[in-house]
């Protein structure tokens, strides 16, 4: 079990992470906020809110990382989806080489 510095970590640690995560997962499919928060959650086990996920999108989108898109729905409420860009994944495969080189570092040791 861990002790409450290890849990403060821990959150900090995937907070810190969380732009790459975002990247990572709408890599994979494009989603709608509350649909990337339910994927972040599932995946990978981070408990996101919207008041921070929404910030976050729209830093991302400013940086030309993501776009967004809105889809129309069966229920007539349209969705705004989110897709990265290829400068997105660019800079996503740049953060996987550095957390690639913080690891083996961390190996090494």
């Amino acid at each position: 079990m861990k002790n409450e510095f290890l849990k403060n970590w821990d959150t900090q640690l995937k907070k810190g992470l969380l732009p790459f995560f975002v990247l990572q997962a709408l890599n994979q499919k494009e989603c709608y906020g509350y649909e990337l928060i339910q994927t972040l959650k599932d995946s990978l086990g981070i408990e996101v809110t919207e008041s921070t996920i929404y910030p976050l999108l729209i830093r991302l989108m400013k940086e030309d990382l993501l776009i967004h898109k809105w889809v129309e729905q069966q229920s007539g409420i349209p969705r705004k989806y989110y897709f990265i860009t290829e400068v997105g994944k660019s800079n996503l495969a740049e953060m996987q080489k550095s957390i690639v080189e913080i690891i083996e570092k961390i190996q090494q040791q």
